[in-house]
């Protein structure tokens, strides 16, 4: 069975992102003008940041769950460009986060627990039929893959 962990990353967040695109995902007014942490100096240049984000953190809800908010917010944040000082860190911002968990939890692909947001069945479900294509398509470019589709 072929899992997250088996596809390159990019690959499955660029195509999420477009699925995550046609589904139903409260897009705020507010996000064409948003920096994504106080560290950063401007807003995104790319237009669908949005989606890339809400896949990115639904990848990463997979991976590391049970997570918190605070721990993706220390996941995405970073230092100024500045000075290279591991002091300087700053988290990223969490009304982004939150807006885009509570949009996964909508879509039923993340539940909350006790110690954090985890990955529901049918997310789980949703992730791995995704790396299971994005896999089938690497192996026509690549035959040596086809041992990682057993």
């Amino acid at each position: 069975m072929v899992k997250v962990y088996d596809v390159p990353a990019d690959l499955l967040i660029d195509k999420l992102s477009s699925i995550l695109k046609e589904e139903e995902i409260l897009l705020p007014k507010w996000v064409p003008f948003v920096k994504t942490s106080s560290h950063k100096k401007r807003p995104p240049h790319e237009n669908n940041w949005w989606y890339t984000r809400c896949a990115s953190i639904l990848r990463k809800i997979y991976l590391y769950g049970p997570i918190s908010i605070n721990d993706l917010r220390s996941i995405y944040g970073g230092n100024r460009a500045i000075r290279y000082s591991t002091s300087n860190h700053k988290d990223a911002s969490g009304s982004i986060i939150r807006i885009i968990v509570y949009n996964l939890e909508k879509l039923e692909y993340v539940r909350k627990t006790k110690r954090g947001r985890m990955i529901s069945s049918s997310g789980m479900k949703k992730l791995d039929r995704l790396s299971a294509n994005i896999l089938n398509q690497l192996c026509e470019t690549n035959p040596s893959l086809k041992i990682y589709t057993k």
